[in-house]
């Protein structure tokens, strides 16, 4: 139950299988005979010299995986050199995370349909020493996740008919919900009274406060009274790309959501070079998620012009195996991966990565 709810998709899961079947289409064309003797992945990014293109991407509550939660990754970023992204559905608090592992961190905030919380939410990040926001703008409604409906996933987890077998054999699981924060909201606590309890899956327990109505002024809005740089996260299009850059987003990520959200949205590597294109000269850094499993994946999307990943699905799974060990050794291997693909493409620096090491398919 706790896998599916990790690991799967909307509806038919086509956006999620194609965001990495779409990288995996993309070959190398390496530069031979060049001396790759020192591999340098270093980077610096909104102030912050981060030790590789990488940063951890906001998860909604990770609680479920392990007791530690934000608290384990956000120890392994800062011991790996690189960012933490912490939800606004996270397990801990943002002061808790905050005041446990000190930043730089970034937050990732929902403009919720309650102005009056999305605007507390800012002031929390703020106040808690967050560098940046990120503004998540592909959820006006919920994706329909129907591994969780199959499974009788419902929050917080209890015992029904459907997972019963499954739920009562994870006796260890189950001791871990018991001392870690479940599947507690500490951000919005205070607003309990709105979240649809007994909902059908995750989406029905949040579904009373997304925002069908967002506007670019959002932006604007959160800009002045966070007083820090605010980024976009959902940007699959070229247009979408420069409405944020005007709107005055000091940032994007290009993300479908992991293919949590619309079911046919394209994979995040095919529409990312239109997107540097439309925003090309503008100086902003352009972030990439959706897909990203491997160190190589990470040089092709450096290549065809991000300027760093994001990853969700892979921290969780080093979270739930091993806490704050599996997420360093999650951020171990793509840092390997990266080296190593660097070296066989011809590059010695992030710079050196550009579209002529992509063979288009």
């Amino acid at each position: 139950m706790v896998f599916d709810f990790i690991d799967g998709g909307a509806d038919d899961e086509r956006t999620l299988r194609e965001n990495e079947a779409a990288l995996a289409r993309l070959t190398f064309a390496p530069r031979a005979m060049t001396n790759v003797r020192e591999v340098s992945t270093g980077l610096e990014l909104f102030g912050v010299p981060l030790s590789m293109p990488l940063l951890l991407s906001p998860t909604g509550l990770p609680g479920l995986a392990h007791p530690k939660a934000e608290l384990a990754a956000a120890r392994a970023a800062r011991e790996a050199g690189i960012l933490f992204t912490a939800s606004t559905v996270s397990s801990y608090s943002l002061q808790e995370i905050a005041s446990t592992v000190a930043g730089p961190h970034w937050f990732q905030l929902y403009a919720w349909n309650d102005k009056a919380l999305t605007g507390k939410l800012v002031d929390k990040a703020r106040e808690a020493g967050y560098r940046m926001i990120l503004l998540t703008i592909d959820t006006p409604v919920v994706g329909n996740r129907e591994r969780d409906l199959r499974n009788g996933m419902v929050l917080p987890p209890r015992v029904t008919f459907a997972n019963a077998t499954d739920m009562l054999r994870r006796w260890s699981w189950i001791w871990g919900q018991i001392r870690g924060p479940g599947v507690k909201i500490p951000n919005i606590a205070d607003l309990e009274t709105q979240v649809h309890k007994g909902g059908t899956g995750p989406a029905g327990y949040l579904k009373g406060l997304f925002n069908p109505e967002q506007s670019w002024d959002y932006i604007g809005w959160i800009k002045e009274r966070f007083g820090g740089p605010v980024g976009v996260k959902g940007i699959i299009t070229a247009a979408d790309a420069r409405r944020a850059r005007d709107a005055g987003a000091d940032t994007i990520v290009v993300s479908n959501h992991g293919g949590r959200q619309l079911d046919g949205a394209p994979a995040t590597i095919a529409v990312l070079p239109e997107i540097v294109e439309a925003l090309r000269g503008s100086g902003m850094p352009i972030l990439i998620d959706s897909g990203i499993r491997r160190g190589s994946d990470i040089v092709r999307a450096l290549a065809l012009g991000a300027t760093a990943c994001m990853i969700g699905r892979p921290w969780l799974w080093g979270l739930a195996a091993g806490g704050t060990d599996g997420v360093r050794r999650v951020i171990e291997i793509l840092r390997a991966e990266l080296e190593r693909t660097m070296a066989l493409v011809g590059a010695t620096n992030l710079r050196e990565l550009s579209p002529e090491v992509i063979r288009q398919p």
